[in-house]
């Protein structure tokens, strides 16, 4: 299942959740902001060489970290000579050979954006208690309705205390999964680990199994 994690702005800790989440679910997480990567670099072939036709995407995936990732560059050049058209190519083959395909899309509302929606089983929505961000967020909802992506979840980032939700799934039409502000989620973020294996009992870290589960409940969207 391809499961692409977006939100309409940036700064709101949509590459985290991807990779947390790709975590719990044990499947591959593809970096798929081909300008801006943010998540951890690995040695060998990355993504920016799949899209420009030098290597194959299951032998760019690199397996040897605390999560199966496939990495992109973050050079302009490798950027340049990418085909984004390719990225569906990649993921299907990726889709085959995992069971969850979990894809951390470019934030904002350029054209690329819609590439990792568009081949999505389903999507994760990524917010954060602002109302900006908030507003940025149901343009990309709208976004995924014209592309017919069901939404699976939205996930309301970086919560002090508690938040009431209901009104937020009601504007999102899917139900919301909150994630607690974290000084854990934050450092193992930093050191490329997934919170699930630094702090296992942390809130955060149960937030991301709550998301995995739903995730599995979304399957047949």
């Amino acid at each position: 299942m391809i499961l692409t994690v977006t939100g309409g702005k940036g700064g709101v800790g949509k590459s985290t959740v991807a990779y947390n989440l790709g975590a719990a679910l044990d499947g591959v997480v593809v970096d798929g902001d081909l300008a801006m990567a943010d998540l951890p670099e690995r040695r060998g072939p990355d993504l920016h060489d799949v899209l420009a036709g030098r290597a194959d995407p299951l032998t760019a995936v690199d397996e040897s970290g605390p999560v199966t990732l496939l990495p992109c560059g973050r050079t302009l050049a490798g950027a340049r000579a990418s085909d984004p058209t390719a990225l569906a190519d990649v993921l299907s083959r990726l889709d085959r050979a995992y069971r969850w395909v979990v894809v951390d899309s470019p934030a904002g509302l350029q054209a690329d954006v819609g590439l990792p929606l568009s081949v999505a089983d389903a999507a994760v929505l990524v917010t954060v208690p602002d109302r900006a961000a908030l507003a940025d967020a149901l343009r990309v909802r709208a976004l995924a309705r014209e592309l017919d992506t069901g939404l699976c979840r939205v996930v309301l980032n970086r919560v002090q205390g508690t938040a009431r939700t209901a009104d937020l799934a009601d504007q999102f039409g899917a139900p919301v999964v909150t994630i607690p502000e974290s000084g854990r989620l934050a450092t193992a973020h930093e050191h490329g680990r997934p919170v699930g294996h630094t702090a296992p009992d942390s809130p955060a870290a149960e937030a991301f199994e709550t998301l995995a589960s739903a995730a599995y409940g979304c399957s047949s969207l």
